[in-house]
């Protein structure tokens, strides 16, 4: 749990050094300019490190799932060579998941300005300057890695259908406090980056206002890797 800590860590000292001081610097200085080099690499990185958070959340997902319904295989399934696998593989495919998006993405003619209605650089917004049907292509991505997110979701609903199972069968009620004491602050910080990022980029168009993508992008971008409190008690030892 600590090494999957560790790399939650990094994936959220790099999200929020991403977008978060540009913004400041923008608005310190009373500008909203950003290179075209510049976007693109905040894009990249933002979709880098939000990539990687999301597969380590369910990483950690599974690694609750076999210290609670199979404590006695937890040795064997989550050794210290499959634990560096599974982060190697989640940096890697967010790493290409960044690439292709952002490949592609600025690949696309922009022809209705230069303005995007966000804080910092991110795809929805540039899509809105392209005027041009390649950036159906963007979308098919777009609509791949919802695919995989959904798959991901799936196995994370399921997993804490299992946990909870498990937790109402322990018969000790310190024990059952213990247990969901690791699980319910992952639960919580996935919970909002989950909700917020479905609702800001699923939503109606006719629900669409600056004011409210500022607000939700806010709440993906920036609160979900600020509670290190909530982080800190996964760290937990889980014992009956």
């Amino acid at each position: 749990m600590f090494f999957f800590l560790l790399n939650l860590a990094l994936s959220d000292l790099g999200s929020i050094c991403t977008t978060v001081p540009k913004a400041m610097h923008n608005s310190l200085w009373d500008t909203s300019t950003i290179s075209c080099t510049g976007c693109a690499a905040q894009l990249f990185f933002f979709l880098f490190f939000m990539s990687a958070e999301y597969s380590l959340l369910t990483i950690m997902c599974y690694d609750r799932y076999v210290s609670i319904c199979k404590p006695l295989h937890y040795g064997t399934l989550l050794g210290s060579r499959a634990c560096a696998h599974m982060a190697a593989a989640a940096w890697a495919s967010a790493f290409l998941n960044a690439l292709l998006h952002t490949a592609n993405t600025f690949s696309l003619p922009l022809c209705h300005g230069n303005a995007l209605g966000q804080f910092f650089c991110e795809i929805p917004q540039i899509l809105k300057l392209s005027c041009s049907k390649s950036y159906l292509r963007e979308r098919g991505l777009i609509a791949v890695s919802a695919f995989l997110v959904f798959g991901c979701f799936v196995f994370l609903v399921f997993s804490y259908v299992q946990i909870f199972r498990a937790v109402l069968r322990i018969p000790s009620e310190q024990g059952r406090h213990k247990a969901f004491s690791t699980c319910l602050p992952h639960l919580a910080v996935l919970s909002l980056f989950l909700s917020t990022i479905m609702f800001a980029h699923l939503k109606p168009p006719s629900m669409s206002s600056p004011s409210l993508d500022l607000t939700l992008s806010v709440l993906y971008s920036v609160v979900p890797p600020t509670p290190k409190g909530l982080r800190k008690r996964l760290s937990v030892p889980l014992s009956y």
